[in-house]
């Protein structure tokens, strides 16, 4: 089993992109990660560390690839008390729904009891053209509270 499960949602690719750039970083500093684009609950270890990557579309929807895990959380409301992650978000300022859909995700797992590990990350667009560079340096962070965990 890995040390990290990274979980994806995206709608152009850019979360996708960075999911997997993360896992790239994490290997490298050792742990070992599995990469999961959209996947379903039955997919996820209910205990460890799950990272999490979605973007934002619409007026703060989430991705359609992880609408139906969001769906399931929030059906089953399983216990994730032996869950802990970290959550990035992609989207754009432009929007007053800006990274929405990391919100709604992050609201979600802690209503089932999953602890959020260090600070969300909300990246903007409009400031990077490129969305791995503030996530990378995030994760580079964020892999050292893992230790205290």
């Amino acid at each position: 089993m890995a040390d990290i499960t990274l979980i994806s949602g995206s709608t152009l690719g850019s979360a996708e992109y960075v999911a997997e750039h993360l896992a790239e970083k994490l290997d490298e500093a050792g742990f070992s990660t599995e990469t999961l684009h959209g996947p379903l609950l039955e997919d996820l270890p209910t205990s460890g560390v799950w990272l999490i990557v979605s973007s934002t579309h619409g007026a703060g929807d989430l991705p359609d690839n992880l609408q139906p895990l969001y769906d399931a959380i929030k059906e089953e409301h399983p216990d994730l008390s032996n869950v802990r992650y970290g959550a990035v978000g992609i989207g754009s300022r432009e929007y007053d729904t800006f990274c929405g859909a990391i919100e709604k995700i992050d609201a979600l797992l802690c209503d089932c009891g999953a602890k959020r590990v260090g600070a969300l990350l909300k990246v903007n667009i409009l400031d990077h053209d490129i969305p791995e560079d503030p996530a990378e340096v995030w994760v580079g962070s964020w892999k050292d509270l893992l230790q205290d965990l």
